[in-house]
């Protein structure tokens, strides 16, 4: 699918950070309103834009050659959990994530990148809120009422990875961030988290409803799984939810729509199927078809982690799994062929066998360009893991090994060891699984927080290697940004 960028280009080229301007070439939110008002596909048309925001190269408001949208955020949160090392730095692109420079302080760039990025998209977002009525309304007629789904849904998501970043864990009472819910300049102060949960639930409950009935077109868009997907992360990261996790998740898994990889599309090969670079997978929920004409190349999330991408990955900055995470894999898993196992070279542990660019050859580098290999946001085996981590945490251990197991059996021989499991043991593999699984898609940074782990890098890392890191520590968490501070006088005060 190409995306149509059109108008909807324009404004999500007006940052929705505090302290921008609204130049005046850029199509208003009144314009928006009287478009609506003769063209109910004006909506559905902006809402594209947003999607074609999670892919485009700077959408941070940077330079960086790591910013590059939802992919961009996927690496540096893998990197901050320290399951995806930093095995070779020739370029230095990510230094200051994997040395935890980004993350203590607050003059770098690269926190600014996942600020702007977020707001973005929550301001583009609420542009389309807005002229569908505002917050409280439900549209009438179904295009509209699907416009308005996928906005909220979006919205929620953004804040979602905001408070991720930017809060160390939930507390309820502490003032984290800015909720903006109109279009707006005004600054705003910060508000409580418990806000800005409250929102995200509220935004993705009424999503499920207003996407009833919805049959997308592409899968870069949000749908109603989507939506209750989002929801059950949110439940997930506040606590004390793990039943209705549990039910949402099982909702999901129970539509239909989508099945586990099987074994021969996890380990790719030069002439294989590859089950990480083609949205027509099945077990894709939530990914975007990348075409040529979306020009990606260098600047990529391929570009920097795949090394058969002619790119980042090849020439000399090594993304690799973990060293003790891999020999946590056990030596009959299927997964455990995804990652290069010579010890002896450069790219030992990268995943040279999971991610393969479309088009390669055998040799490293033979990806043709533009990259045509396509971007996963979400994948129905992270329900079934969510769903056995929910349901052990509420106890129902059946349920737990049942969702387990239904992954397991398709990655091990003999699954009979979830028999055993129960309690907060049935959690632990269930996290663990997690971090096998979804190695490189972004996931492992939001589990360490909703395990409340720690962080403990191998010895293959080039930076802090055999440190150990809480969940909850400094490290773990984005400053607000400098210029946010200095041009949000309400931020400036609350950090005093």
């Amino acid at each position: 699918m190409v995306l149509a960028l059109g108008c909807s280009e324009d404004i999500l080229r007006n940052d929705g950070v505090t302290g921008d301007s609204q130049p005046t070439e850029f199509i208003t939110s009144a314009q928006l309103t009287d478009g609506t008002l003769t063209n109910p596909e004006i909506p559905a048309a902006f809402v594209t834009g947003i999607y074609s925001q999670m892919i485009t190269v700077g959408s941070g408001g940077s330079t960086s050659q790591t910013d590059f949208g939802q992919k961009g955020m996927d690496i540096m949160t893998d990197m901050l959990s320290g399951d995806m090392a930093l095995t070779r730095s020739s370029f230095r692109w990510y230094n200051s994530i994997a040395n935890f420079q980004t993350s203590l302080d607050f003059t770098f760039g690269r926190n600014r990148i996942a600020w702007r990025y977020y707001y973005r998209i929550i301001r583009s977002a609420n542009n389309v809120i807005t002229n569908l009525g505002g917050n409280d309304s439900t549209p009438t007629d179904n295009d509209s009422k699907y416009s308005m789904g996928q906005a909220k849904t979006l919205r929620a998501y953004a804040y979602f990875y905001l408070t991720q970043l930017y809060q160390k864990e939930y507390v309820a009472s502490e003032m984290i961030l800015p909720l903006y819910l109109e279009v707006s300049s005004t600054n705003l102060p910060k508000s409580s988290a418990e806000d800005v949960y409250n929102q995200m639930e509220k935004d993705l409950r009424d999503a499920i409803s207003l996407l009833n009935g919805f049959s997308r077109s592409a899968k870069n868009v949000v749908n109603q799984d989507i939506a209750k997907a989002f929801l059950a992360y949110v439940l997930g990261a506040k606590g004390g939810n793990d039943q209705e996790v549990a039910r949402l998740t099982q909702e999901v898994i129970n539509s239909g729509n989508y099945q586990i990889l099987p074994e021969n599309e996890l380990v790719s090969t030069a002439s294989g199927v590859n089950g990480f670079n083609d949205a027509n997978s099945n077990s894709w929920m939530w990914g975007i078809d990348i075409v040529p004409g979306n020009s990606l190349g260098l600047v990529s999330w391929w570009g920097q982690v795949d090394a058969w991408s002619f790119s980042y990955g090849w020439a000399g900055d090594y993304k690799a799994m973990d060293l003790d995470l891999y020999n946590k894999i056990p030596a009959n898993d299927v997964r455990k062929g995804q990652f290069f196992d010579d010890a002896s070279s450069g790219r030992f542990l990268q995943p040279l066998f999971k991610f393969r660019a479309q088009g390669s050859t055998t040799a490293f580098g033979s990806a043709p360009r533009p990259i045509t290999s396509d971007y996963v946001y979400m994948r129905i085996e992270e329900m079934y893991l969510l769903n056995a981590e929910a349901n052990a945490r509420a106890g129902n251990d059946i349920a737990a090994r049942r969702s387990l197991r239904a992954l397991m059996e398709k990655r091990v021989p003999d699954v009979s060891y979830i028999d055993g499991l129960s309690g907060q043991a049935l959690v632990d593999e269930a996290y663990l699984q997690t971090r096998i699984e979804l190695w490189g898609e972004g996931k492992s940074f939001l589990a360490l927080k909703r395990n409340k782990a720690t962080s403990v890098r191998s010895t293959n890392h080039i930076f802090e290697a055999g440190t150990s890191t809480p969940y909850n520590d400094e490290k773990m968490q984005f400053e607000i940004p400098q210029d946010e501070i200095q041009n949000n006088p309400f931020i400036g005060d609350q950090n005093q």
